[in-house]
């Protein structure tokens, strides 16, 4: 009985399609491969990171919180931002595709770029509405980190594509 040889594929086969003709994305191994996951997760804790807390401060007797949603139309693009890169990242397993001049993880980092870009306007400026919370929440950083983490799953999975 001789052992299986994992270096002779056949690479020349026709790939296989599901019951919608549309091509499964094989999963590499390694950290190319976790792009798609890494993606999704960073998408996923930046569309939650909203109803988190970005500023807080002390209140009377209280401490006061102010959650992403709350900081005006930055917070409310930072939501959609993720969402929409939930939905880009799902179009491929719904059967759909982005036309072939606009790259899909070109499109994931595009998103992530910008919100990157709305994150860091409320990491530099306290709008004035909540001013007795004069101090940067966790929740601020955590976005930071979702939407750089968006970025990084973009690239990995550019990568994974050439």
């Amino acid at each position: 009985m001789d052992a299986p040889d994992f270096f002779d594929a056949n690479f020349d086969a026709a790939p296989e399609y599901d019951d919608r003709g549309v091509e499964p994305h094989p999963l590499t191994a390694g950290l190319w491969g976790a792009g798609e996951l890494i993606t999704r997760v960073g998408a996923i804790v930046l569309a939650l990171s909203v109803f988190m807390d970005w500023y807080a401060g002390p209140g009377v007797g209280v401490t006061l919180s102010v959650i992403g949603w709350h900081t005006g139309l930055i917070g409310k693009l930072v939501l959609f931002l993720g969402l929409a890169t939930l939905l880009v990242t799902s179009l491929r397993r719904l059967g759909l595709q982005l036309p072939p001049t606009m790259p899909e993880p070109l499109v994931v980092i595009g998103i992530g770029a910008l919100s990157t870009v709305f994150i860091l306007i409320r990491v530099i400026s306290i709008p004035d509405a909540v001013l007795p919370a004069n101090s940067r929440g966790v929740g601020l950083w955590i976005s930071l980190l979702a939407s750089l983490t968006v970025i990084a799953g973009g690239i990995l999975r550019a990568g994974d594509e050439l």
